[in-house]
């Protein structure tokens, strides 16, 4: 059912856990399955262009959600803030050998937690 790189970042997530300073955080859930994550995020700059300095994650859900921010941590970090909120549930579930159909919902997830986050920071920065 399960690529064996989606069961490696189950059994073995990468980035999990919280940031003690993060820029921003943040979550989306999926109100149908009950799965909710928050993604942390630490923005920096370099050559005048903020960049996700680190990212981590909280999921709480079923394994295919854990596997999805696990990945999106590590197909974010150290892009420039365009670049990680392109990042769609498809680049995802390939970065992963593929999801089943049924739970590609997953995969949105993480992308919308990492977008939350961006926008937050994003409407923070402005608002100083």
């Amino acid at each position: 059912m399960y690529s064996d790189k989606v069961m490696d970042h189950f059994k073995n997530p990468k980035n999990m856990g919280e940031l003690d300073d993060p820029s921003a955080i943040g979550e989306a859930g999926n109100p149908v399955c009950g799965d909710i994550t928050y993604i942390y995020i630490k923005v920096g700059e370099k050559n005048g262009e903020e960049f996700l300095e680190n990212i981590k994650f909280q999921t709480f859900g079923c394994a295919a959600a854990i596997a999805t921010s696990s990945i999106l941590t590590e197909l974010a970090k150290g892009k420039n803030l365009h670049e990680a909120s392109k990042i769609t549930r498809e680049d995802i579930a390939q970065a992963l050998d593929g999801l089943p159909e049924a739970k590609m919902h997953c995969s949105n997830l993480a992308s919308d937690g990492l977008r939350d986050a961006i926008k937050k920071y994003k409407a923070t920065k402005e608002s100083k």
